[in-house]
Parts: C-alpha cells; structure tokens; sequence
C-alpha cells in the first residue's frame, strides 16, 4: 500500500506470556479491571483471510495470524456507574497483538492518568501481520455486533454493578494501519451516530473519503497526528487542502508547540516524532483523552 514502509513494518516483538508468567489481567489489577478474551464478534477469523494474506513476499497464515479472536476490555478503578457507558476503542497498526499493544504504548496507563470515565476496548487485528484490513468489522454493521458483545460481557463477567446501561459516546482510535477498519466503522458499522471522536495516530493512508463524509456530518472531533516519513504526510495535507477548499475551519500546528486541543474540531498535528512513537512518547492518547467529550471519573 502506497506510504506504508519500514517504519509500518518495525516489529515490535514481545509475545505471549510464558508459562508462569503474572496473567495479563493481575498485571493492570491495582489500576482496574481487565477482562481478556475470545469475542464471536472479533475481527478474526474471517472468511477473506480463510487462505491467509500475502504482503510482498511474505506470506501470513490463517492459522497463525488470522484466528485470534482475543478481545481486552479494561474498566478502570473508580469508575463511575451512570446510566450509559463511553467507551474508547482503539485499533492496533501492523505486526502486532494485544498484550504487546497494552504493554508497548501504555494504553491503560495513560488511559488512567486522563481520569476520564471511559472503559478502553482493544481487539486483535491481524496477529502480527502486514496487514490493515479489520476482517468482521469492516463488515455491514459489523461494529454494531461487536459493540452488542461488549456490553453483554460486561454485564456478564465484569464487577460492575450496573446491568441496564445503555451504550454513550465512542472514541475511535487507530495507529498506524488500525485507519482502515476505522473508516469502515464511520462508513457503515451501525453505530456512526454515537462515533464523537476519531483519533489517528499516524494512519491516514487513505479511505479519505470516509474520513471526510463522516467530517461533513458534523458528528465530532477528529486528531489526526501525522510524521515526516511516516507515509500520511502527503494524504493529511490533501485533506486539509480539501478543508480548506471546503471552508471548513481547522487547526493545523506543530505538536512540540502545545496547541489547545479543544479550538477547533478537526485538528492536525505535525510531529517530529517517528512513526511507532506517537502514541505513547508525549502521552498523546492521554492528552486527547483528557481534553475528549468524556467525561471525568471525579465530578
């Protein structure tokens, strides 16, 4: 895919724990609760990847990278019990997987230092693949689905107290190829209406039309932080030109310079950070969090 190079395709590299290793859920235990599990719904498997996926000249199984169905959820402590429930689902970029995505760019830490009262969802894409396609949700109303999912786990398995609330606001956040199944959710996922905000870090390598209907609806927010040589560069500015064109008032700044992240609704933010940095380097995802639509767990 066009702009997507080597700093898309640095692998991270940790795996699953081993054997006797403290379980996902304990480690994050004194900041919330953390449910980890397969989900009917997940991206994968998916009959579009039932032969796997070939990227250049690498090839990624079905079984290997297309069958993980493991979705975390993560409430965190304190959180306030209303009659609806916000959430922030955040789509990872390529060769990468759940406990490395959590671990890696601090989701729940920086989820945690915001104070918002939001639960952060995190589901598999392609395990550790080259690969930005989101399998089931990027399907017609595929998020609706996944999102009917979450909310009976949750009143099924987790401590809330809390069975009849309703599904509020929804943050979408992608890194890297997570742009990808994000402009499929806002395209036709089934709950566009409740979308508030859209977050890219670093992953608008097209689908920009999505992106811009959605933009046109005036439903929310979008922070999109692009790099130099991160492949979005080119795609952001035409966007904006698009904006422009379109007088639909934005603000574009440089990221070191600190700009008030609630001026405008749609905000693009130069970095001179690489690629796999902008999430979790500046709490990024934590300052969007704290100047979000959500609200604060302390009122």
């Amino acid at each position: 895919m066009k702009g997507i190079h080597l700093s898309m395709v640095i692998g991270i590299g940790v795996g699953l724990a081993s054997p006797g290793a403290e379980p996902l859920a304990q480690r994050y235990a004194e900041r919330g609760e953390l449910i980890v599990g397969p989900f009917a719904s997940a991206p994968f498997p998916h009959s579009a990847r039932a032969e796997g996926h070939k990227y250049k000249e690498e090839v990624f199984s079905a079984q290997d990278h297309y069958s993980d169905s493991t979705v975390a959820i993560f409430i965190p402590k304190g959180f306030r019990e209303t009659g609806q429930i916000d959430f922030v689902v955040h789509f990872h970029g390529w060769r990468n997987h759940v406990e490395n995505v959590l671990e890696h760019y601090k989701l729940i830490e920086q989820l945690v230092e915001s104070g918002r009262n939001a639960v952060l969802i995190v589901p598999q894409g392609p395990r550790d693949a080259a690969d930005s396609f989101g399998g089931k949700l990027e399907d017609p109303d595929g998020f609706k689905r996944f999102m009917d999912e979450v909310v009976k786990t949750l009143r099924e398995k987790s401590a809330l107290k809390q069975k009849s609330f309703r599904v509020g606001r929804i943050v979408l956040s992608g890194h890297s190829g997570g742009y990808g199944v994000i402009s499929s959710i806002l395209d036709h996922g089934g709950l566009t209406g409740q979308v508030r905000e859209v977050w890219l870090f670093d992953a608008l390598y097209g689908r920009t039309d999505k992106f811009l209907a959605w933009i046109s609806r005036g439903e929310g927010r979008l922070i999109d932080i692009y790099t130099e040589n991160g492949g979005t560069k080119e795609e952001t500015e035409r966007l904006m030109a698009t904006l422009k064109q379109q007088e639909k008032p934005f603000l574009a700044a440089r990221e070191s310079d600190h700009p008030d992240l609630r001026a405008q609704r749609l905000i693009f933010l130069y970095t001179d950070l690489p690629h796999d940095a902008v999430v979790e380097k500046r709490q990024a995802f934590r300052d969007y969090l704290k100047t979000s639509c959500l609200e604060a767990i302390s009122q």
